[in-house]
C-alpha cells in the first residue's frame, strides 16, 4: 500500500510538472516587424512577423483594437516564429495589444501603433534630378562617439584599412548638404545604410542583418529621418539603397530560420555563376539560368527566396515602412537580376499603388544593351513585364571610360562609337528611364589612374555626355575634384575618404581653399554645367537627335517646346573647323548662350574647335536665354 502511495504521487508530480514549468515560463519578443504600421494604406493587407523563444505554441489574440481583423497566423518550421495578418481598411490610428497566451492565460502584451499617414507623396527622382553617389563610412564623420563598435561585431575603426570601418556617418553627411546643393546637386543615392553586424569586411553596407535598423555606426533611425528631411529642405531628394537578392548570414532570419524555404537551395550555399546573360540568352540551359538566380552571391549572403510569399511580404513592406517612416523619394535596389523577376514585379507595382510616380532604379551589371532592356518596365524582348522604370547604363559607363581616350574617326573610334550606341536605343522602352554614369562604388574611378585625373579634357568631354544626353546621370562621390582609384588593389581603394571630411585631414576639398588649382578648375565645371542643368525641360523631358560624325566632330541636341540645348564635341586632339550647316535642325537661333563659357555668341557657317573641344548651346526661342 505504502508502494502504491508513493508511485501515485509521482504521477500526480509527473502530470503536474508541465503546468509548474509553464508557468514559470517568460516569453519575450527579439522582434517584431514592421515596427510600426499606418493607417489608409491602398493595401491594407499587413503581415507582422514576430519573433522569440518558442512563440508559436501560444496562441495569438488582439486587444483594445478597433476596426482591425485577424485574417490569418502563419507557424513555420521553427517554434520561434508567429506570423501575423491583419485587416487595417477599417482601422484608425491607435495602439492595440497583441496578446500571446497558453491555456487561456496571457504570457505576453505587445502594444503595437498604428499612426496616421503624414508623408504625403510628391515626386520621385527622374531625368530632371543629377544623383550623387556616396559611400556614408567614407564620405564625412561627423559624429566620433559612434566611431566605436557600438556592440556591433566589427568594432575596428582604420583609416588605413581599405576595408575597415572609417567612421563617416549620417551626421558627417548633414553636415555637407551646402556643399551638394552648391554644386548642383539634386538627389543622393547611398550605398546601404542598415545594419551590418557582421563580422570585419561589411563596410559597404550590402549585408543587412535588419531590415528596420539604421547601423548604430551611422546614427538612429530618428537620425536618419531627420537627414531626410534637411535633405528635403536643401532641394536634394533621398534614394535609398536596398538589397532583396540577398541579406547577411548574421540576420536572424538566417541564423534562426523560420523554414528552409526562406533561402534558395533549402538554405544551403550554392554559389552563383554571376552569369546574367543567360537570362536573357535565347541558347542558354535552364540549369544555368536556375544557378545564376538562385546561388547565393557569397557564402556570408545568403540568397532571399523572393518566391515565398511571406518572405515577398517581409521585403515589400520594410521598403514601404522606409518611405512612410523617413519620406525616401525613390530606392536603388542591388542586384536585381539576381532576383525573381515575377515576385519583383509584384513589388514594383506594390510601390506604385502605393506612391503614384516612385522610381526605383535597378542594379542591372550586363554589359550590353540588348542584356539590360528587357528588365525595364513595358519592354517588348520580355515575356514578363519587369514594372522596374530605371535600369543602369553599363554599357554607355564601359563606352565613356574608353572613347574619350580615343582619336574619333568617322566610324569606329571615338565618338563614332558613341553615335554607334545611342543609334540602338530602339531597344530601350524609355531611354530617359536609363540610369547613365561614369562609374560607381564597383567600378574603376572614372579617373582610373593620376595620369587620367590629370587630363581635364577628358572629363569635360564625358561629362557634357554623361549631363546632357538622355538618361538620369548620377556622379560618384569625389568624381568633381578628380578623385582616382581602380580595382587592382581590390574594391577598398575605389572607395577612398572624401578629403576634409574628417577633422585631422590636412586639407578640406568641400571647400574652395582646400581644393587645388585643377582641383577648383574640375569643380566649377562641374558646377557650372549642373546649375544650368536645373529645371530645364529640354534635358528633362526633350527627345534627342543626333548627327553622325565628320572630321572628327559629334553633335547632338535635346529640343522641349522653345527650348534646344545642343552639345557639339571635337573627338580629336588637334583643331577642327565644324561646318554648322550640317546641324541646322539643332541650331534654331543664329545666337545662343555657350554655357561652358557662359556668354551669348552669334553662330556663322562654321565653328572653329579647338583640341577635344566642348561647346554647350542654349537657344530659346522666345528670346530668352
Amino acid at each position: 500500500m505504502k508502494n502504491t502511495k508513493a508511485l501515485l504521487f509521482g504521477l500526480l508530480l509527473t502530470a503536474l510538472s508541465p503546468l509548474t514549468t509553464e508557468a514559470k515560463v517568460r516569453y519575450t519578443l527579439d522582434h517584431i516587424h514592421p515596427l510600426n504600421w499606418w493607417t489608409d494604406m491602398k493595401h491594407p493587407e499587413l503581415q507582422i512577423l514576430l519573433h522569440g523563444s518558442d512563440i508559436a505554441s501560444c496562441n495569438i489574440h488582439l486587444e483594445n483594437a478597433e476596426g482591425i481583423d485577424i485574417l490569418r497566423t502563419v507557424r513555420t518550421e521553427n517554434p520561434n516564429y508567429l506570423i501575423l495578418y491583419i485587416n487595417t481598411r477599417e482601422a484608425r490610428p491607435q495602439t492595440f495589444d497583441i496578446v500571446l497566451s497558453r491555456n487561456g492565460k496571457a504570457c505576453l502584451r505587445q502594444p503595437y501603433e498604428l499612426l496616421p499617414r503624414t508623408n504625403l507623396w510628391k515626386q520621385s527622382f527622374d531625368a530632371s534630378d543629377v544623383v550623387y553617389l556616396l559611400m556614408p563610412d567614407r564620405f564625412a564623420n561627423g559624429n566620433t562617439a559612434n566611431d566605436g563598435g557600438m556592440g556591433l561585431k566589427d568594432s575596428v575603426i582604420g583609416r588605413n584599412e581599405p576595408y575597415g570601418r572609417h567612421g563617416g556617418d549620417i551626421a558627417g553627411m548633414s553636415q555637407q548638404l551646402d556643399y551638394l546643393a552648391d554644386l548642383g546637386i539634386t538627389a543622393i543615392w547611398t550605398t546601404p545604410i542598415l545594419v551590418n553586424d557582421m563580422p570585419a569586411g561589411s563596410y559597404h553596407g550590402y549585408a543587412i542583418t535588419d531590415y528596420y535598423q539604421i547601423d548604430p555606426r551611422f546614427g538612429t533611425n530618428e537620425e536618419f529621418r531627420d537627414f531626410v528631411a534637411d535633405c528635403h529642405q536643401h532641394g536634394i531628394k533621398y534614394i535609398m539603397d536596398l538589397v532583396f537578392n540577398h541579406c547577411g548570414s548574421e540576420n536572424f532570419i538566417f541564423s534562426d530560420l523560420p523554414a528552409k524555404d526562406w533561402f534558395n537551395n533549402n538554405s544551403e550555399y550554392v554559389q552563383t555563376n554571376y552569369k546574367l546573360g543567360t537570362l536573357v540568352d535565347p541558347h542558354a540551359t535552364a540549369e544555368e539560368r536556375n544557378i545564376a538566380t538562385d546561388g547565393w552571391f557569397t557564402r556570408e549572403m545568403p540568397d532571399l527566396n523572393q518566391r515565398n510569399p511571406l518572405v515577398m511580404d517581409y521585403l515589400i513592406q520594410s521598403s514601404i515602412w522606409w518611405t512612410e517612416y523617413a519620406g525616401i523619394d525613390g530606392i536603388r535596389q542591388d542586384t536585381y537580376p539576381y532576383c525573381d523577376v515575377e515576385a519583383m514585379s509584384q513589388w514594383n507595382l506594390r510601390l506604385e499603388e502605393e506612391y503614384p510616380g516612385y522610381n526605383v532604379v535597378g542594379e542591372t551589371w550586363i554589359n550590353y544593351n540588348v542584356g539590360i532592356a528587357p528588365w525595364q518596365k513595358d519592354s517588348r524582348l520580355s515575356s514578363t513585364n519587369s514594372e522596374l522604370k530605371t535600369v543602369m547604363d553599363f554599357p554607355l559607363m564601359y563606352l565613356l571610360n574608353s572613347i574619350c581616350d580615343e582619336e574619333t574617326d568617322d566610324w569606329d573610334h571615338g565618338f563614332a562609337r558613341l553615335w554607334d550606341y545611342f543609334s540602338q536605343d530602339a531597344v530601350y522602352e524609355n531611354p530617359l528611364g536609363l540610369l547613365t554614369f561614369l562609374s560607381n562604388h564597383d567600378t574603376d574611378r572614372f579617373c582610373s589612374t593620376e595620369e587620367k585625373s590629370a587630363n581635364f579634357d577628358r572629363y569635360r568631354q564625358a561629362l557634357a555626355v554623361l549631363l546632357f544626353a538622355r538618361g538620369i546621370p548620377q556622379l560618384y562621390y569625389g568624381d568633381e575634384i578628380g578623385l582616382w582609384s581602380n580595382k587592382s588593389k581590390g574594391d577598398g581603394l575605389l572607395r577612398q575618404d572624401f578629403p576634409g571630411g574628417w577633422n585631422e585631414d590636412v586639407r578640406n576639398a568641400f571647400t574652395k581653399e582646400g581644393r587645388s588649382k585643377a582641383e577648383n578648375e574640375r569643380f566649377d565645371y562641374t558646377r557650372r554645367l549642373l546649375q544650368f542643368r536645373k529645371g530645364n525641360r529640354a534635358i528633362s523631358e526633350g527627345s534627342m537627335t543626333q548627327f553622325t560624325v565628320k572630321d572628327g566632330v559629334y553633335c547632338f541636341s535635346r529640343h522641349k517646346d522653345n527650348q534646344t540645348v545642343t552639345v557639339i564635341l571635337n573627338g580629336t586632339s588637334k583643331e577642327q573647323s565644324a561646318d554648322l550647316k550640317r546641324f541646322a535642325s539643332a541650331l534654331p537661333s543664329s545666337t545662343a548662350y555657350e554655357v561652358v563659357r557662359g556668354h551669348n555668341i552669334d553662330l556663322g557657317e562654321t565653328m572653329q574647335l579647338a583640341p577635344r573641344d566642348v561647346v554647350v548651346l542654349s537657344f530659346n526661342t522666345d528670346g530668352k536665354y
